[in-house]
């Protein structure tokens, strides 16, 4: 698997993700599925990967075959002061070993990046906390809705 820098008319993928239900079911809680038109990819797409003022980090997961099946980001959460991890495997490459592979190529580039910490605020019914744990995060604290998972680099 490798990360793939998208073009601004690859974001078709992103919308994809994005509105499909069960790939989104781990953000139920709040809301769901994200509509995300097409009117909104430049801007989003100019602050993402363009002009991401090394505070912010975005790739696809495009697998051997190079096709897209997920992605990965970081940001620096300002109000927090924090960076916050973030992955989506499109539902239907799930339990390939898709996630694991891209939180590990995550870390990687965020240490790369000079990042020594790294968060996710994971809500506490998402079955993902066990990837995040497998990969060494150990929780930092937990409210009713989520769980705040932390990792050392």
């Amino acid at each position: 698997m490798k990360l793939y820098i998208p073009k601004l008319e690859d974001l078709w993928f992103r919308q994809k993700l994005l509105a499909d239900s069960e790939t989104m079911s781990y953000n139920a809680h709040w809301g769901g599925t994200i509509a995300w038109p097409k009117e909104e990819w430049s801007d989003w797409f100019s602050y993402w990967v363009i002009n991401h003022e090394n505070q912010r980090f975005y790739r696809y997961l495009q697998n051997d075959s190079g096709t897209f099946v997920g992605e990965i980001a970081y940001h620096l959460d300002r109000e927090l002061n924090i960076y916050i991890a973030d992955i989506i495997v499109y539902a239907p490459y799930r339990h390939q070993g898709y996630g694991l592979e891209g939180l590990n190529l995550l870390l990687k580039a965020a240490k790369d990046n000079g990042i020594n910490i790294i968060y996710d605020n994971i809500a506490v019914d998402n079955p993902a906390i066990a990837l995040f744990k497998k990969v060494g995060f150990y929780e930092e604290y937990r409210t009713d809705e989520i769980i705040m998972l932390k990792k050392e680099l």
